[in-house]
This record gives C-alpha cells, structure tokens and sequence, in this order.
C-alpha cells in the first residue's frame, strides 16, 4: 500500500506547513511550549491514519471482518471510541477530551506509555476554540506511514522539531542535531575501516539520544543509498529529559524504526547494561553529548562496569566529556565504530592527557575531524568528531588521520549559523574514507609522533593550515621603497617649513 500521496511536496515543505500549525496557539502560549501540545496531536494523527490503512487492509483478508482484522495488527492500534476522528468532532471540553485519549492510547498500547508528557487540561490558554482550530488544521494532512514514502514523514516531523528547537533558541539546541552535522557523523560510521555500509543485523546506540536524530538519519542514510537493512537493526537510545525522549520514540516511529528509547541518565543509571557486558557491545555508537557537564563522579568510583577506570583519577565533576567518552568505548564490542562530536578541548587539555594516553595506546581512534565554529543552536564554542574503531584494518593500526574542515571551502553561513555544504561533506568523507593526506587539509599521523607531542590531539599540531607564501618580486618591491622613502622625505621637508613658519626649533 505504501506510495506517496505528497508528490508535489517536499518533506521540508510538509513539515513548514505542519510547524505553521502553531499559528492557531501563537501568542497564546509560550513558544518554547509549542512542540509539546503539538507534537502529540501529529503523532495521534499518523497513528489512527496508519491504523485506518492497516485496519482496512487486514479486513479485506478477513473478508470484512472488523473484529479479526483488529487482532490480526501487530502494530499499534486506536481504541474504538477515540479514533481521530471523534476528536475532530469535540465542540467543548477538548482539553480533558484529549487527556483522555492519550491515556486510551498508552492502555492500548504499552510502547506508548510515558510517549505524551504534556497535559492539555494544565493549560488555561489552550481553550475550545484555540484547539478547535489546532485540530484542524492538523486534520488537513494525511499522515498514514503505509501512504508516504519510507522517511518522508519522518524527515518533515525533524523539520518541525528543528523549527521549534529554534523558536527555543539555546535550550533547543539540548535536543536537536543539526542535519549536516548528522549525516557527516553518519557517513563517516558508514565509510569507516574501508567499508561501506552498514552491516546486516546490525546494532544502533545513542546513550544522549536527544531527538534521536542520529538513529533516524543512520536508518535514512542506509536506505537511500543501498547501505543496510534497517529492519533487521537493533535500534536504541537514551535521554534524561523525558519530554526529549518523547519526541524521539515519536520520531522513530515516524521514520519507520522500531527502535526503543529508555530515559535516566547514561552515566549514573545505563539502560542497556547488557551491552556492558565483556563479550556484548553495540556495533555502531553515534553521540553528541552536552559539553563540560557536571557529573556525579563520587558515585561513580567503584562502577561495576568498570567504564572509568582509565587513569588513577576519573575526570573532573564539572567536566563529564571524558566521562562520556569513556561510557561510549565501553559500550562497543570488538567491532563496534563510535563517532562522537565533542568540544576542541577535549583533544589537548593539559589535565586530561592521562585520557588521550589510553584512547591513543589502546590504538582506537580512527580520525578526528576539526569542525567550523558556530554549527550548533546552542553553542559556537569549536567542535570536532571523534572517530573510534575497535577493529583497524592492518594498514590503519598505528595511525590517526586528522582532517581540518574548520575552512570556508567546506561551509557556509545560513541565517548567522555556519552549516557544511554538500560538497563539503563529501570532501571530507572523501578524505577520510580513502585515507588520504592533502595539503593543508588532512594527514595522516603515526602514533609515534602523538608520543613525541605528549599526546597532544590538536588538529593544528598535525596539520599545516597555513597558505602558501607569494612569490616576492625584489625589484618591484625595491620600486616601492624608494617610492615611499621619496615620500617621507617631501613630508618631513614641508614640516620642517611649518615649524620655522611658526617659530619651533
């Protein structure tokens, strides 16, 4: 049944449309409150539109027998008496209408439950009228996953996620992932060790989920250029925030993953701690972690995992980045890639060097790719990724590659924020994937050499960023000497005239 019912639309252009949904409860609330009283009735409404197609589809293998076509999906289902539609037809009390809904949804369907954080009733702004019109024109769209293509839906809701992350300015950048910096993490996981490709089966974390835009672009990515089967991946995720976490259950979904987003924090609490285990791990890692975050290391000294156990001392509490770093390489097996954004100073701060040691000596690190200032909402302090690999290929093991794309040939500033360029992606992925060195944009380095700088990770130590030198033509600048001695001359001769003029010696 799947095809396209917007083919003369782009996802961006259905998510606009979706996000100027907000104009019915503009003013009215906060506007870093939009995406939680939206963002629920879309997905209420992708949910009863897949279910309609569903439902129908299976009936007409029962041959019309609603009954059994209803135990027959696998997938979630509407109770009866809440379907989409009686919500449209609410002239009062909308509000408690809609509470109860969401709760007949999650007693439907357990996956739902703790998925709608936000009660419509706590909101005295949010009157018949104003929901009236939200419902609406939400009501315009048709949002059925088996009537759109394979991650249009889920491209136009990152859309509208990006949209209100803005409308949140810094705070929203807690949970939003710029797409270029996405699918650069993703292609390099995709390019790395001289493969292509995810594999068969594979397994997907992010342990700072966000909105899981890493998760959705991987599964994206694989499909649209032949490079996995996202149905047969293992997919997870983890946040604190738990309205965060909704929207990423509610994102995977729309993108067509099954996948499962747990919420507490990474580090105090992991929620998959299967995959902590020696002989477990996950085969892929993708991380943008909030940056210097206070941790709670007291509690963290005698970790039964034995994430922090790296130097005789565990990183600073108001400096959680090595902290993370280390819970990301815990959780990959033996074969497992991890590409990690993370704050320049993790790769030369003096007091962290013990950390660089272990992650440069256990011979892990890939590549590290300094990024252009300014990418994220929330922070225009510089970024790199950080690239780990438990399984080098022989001609990779004793070698970092650096590659410097803090240079305007691969970026370009959008709306007073930088963003990497098509072309600048593929270079630098091009670099990377090919293990090149190219002048004054990327080297590859011995590990022996890192030694010697005391194992000092900053890109700039490795490679030479500076321009080429203008060739010098001597009599031409000669020319240009006695030009200006000339000149000098004539000034000082004509203020020695003033000065007689007005009797200074």
């Amino acid at each position: 049944m799947t095809q396209n019912v917007y083919d003369d639309v782009t996802p961006e252009e259905l998510g606009k449309k979706l996000y100027n949904c907000a104009d019915a409860i503009r003013d009215t609330v906060d506007e870093t409150r939009y995406k939680d009283y939206i963002l629920p009735l879309v997905f209420y409404k992708s949910i009863d539109d897949t279910f309609s197609d569903r439902l129908e589809d299976k009936k007409e293998q029962f041959a019309g027998d609603e009954e059994l076509a209803r135990k027959a999906i696998t997938d979630l289902t509407v109770p009866e008496d809440y379907r989409w539609e009686a919500v449209t037809e609410q002239s009062e009390n909308i509000a408690p209408y809609l509470d109860e809904s969401f709760d007949a949804l999650e007693r439907e369907n357990d996956s739902l439950r703790g998925v709608v954080r936000v009660t419509y009733s706590d909101e005295d702004a949010l009157t018949d009228q104003r929901l009236r019109d939200l419902i609406q024109r939400i009501n315009r769209f048709e949002l059925s996953t088996e009537r759109v293509e394979k991650d249009f839906l889920g491209e136009a809701y990152m859309y509208m996620v990006g949209e209100f992350a803005k409308d949140e300015g810094k705070d929203g950048g807690q949970f939003f992932t710029p797409p270029d910096v996405l699918d650069l993490g993703v292609r390099l996981l995709g390019n790395s060790g001289g493969q292509y490709g995810f594999g068969k089966g594979a397994s997907f974390h992010d342990p700072t989920a966000g909105s899981a835009g890493f998760l959705v672009h991987a599964a994206s990515y694989a499909r649209k250029n032949d490079a996995g089967e996202p149905s047969t991946w293992t997919v997870t995720g983890q946040e604190l925030n738990a309205d965060i976490a909704a929207i990423a259950q509610v994102n995977t979904f729309l993108h067509g993953l099954d996948a499962e987003i747990r919420r507490e924090d990474s580090l105090s609490d992991p929620a998959f701690p299967t995959y902590l285990q020696d002989d477990e791990g996950f085969d892929y890692v993708f991380a943008n972690f909030p940056f210097s975050s206070d941790w709670n290391k007291d509690d963290r000294k005698d970790d039964k995992w034995d994430r922090f156990d790296w130097a005789d001392k565990l990183p600073r509490a108001d400096r959680g980045d090595y902290a993370f770093i280390m819970h990301i390489e815990k959780l990959l097996n033996d074969r497992g890639r991890a590409a990690i954004v993370i704050p320049h100073g993790v790769l030369f701060r003096t007091n962290e060097g013990r950390y660089r040691e272990t992650l440069i000596e256990e011979d892990i690190i890939e590549s590290i790719i300094a990024l252009p200032d300014n990418l994220f909402q929330n922070n225009s302090i510089p970024s790199a990724y950080l690239v780990l690999n438990k399984d080098k290929p022989e001609d990779r093991k004793g070698q970092i590659e650096f590659i410097h794309a803090d240079d305007e040939v691969f970026y370009r500033d959008v709306s007073n924020q930088n963003k990497l360029t098509d072309e600048g992606l593929d270079h630098i992925v091009q670099n990377f994937s090919d293990w090149m060195t190219e002048e004054r944009i990327s080297r590859t380095v011995s590990l022996d050499e890192i030694r010697e700088n005391d194992y000092n990770l900053n890109v700039a130590l490795y490679v030479d960023t500076t321009g080429p030198e203008e060739d010098i033509n001597v009599t031409d600048e000669l020319a240009k000497l006695r030009t200006t001695q000339a000149e000098r001359d004539e000034l000082e001769a004509e203020m020695t005239q003033h000065m007689e003029a007005l009797n200074y010696e």
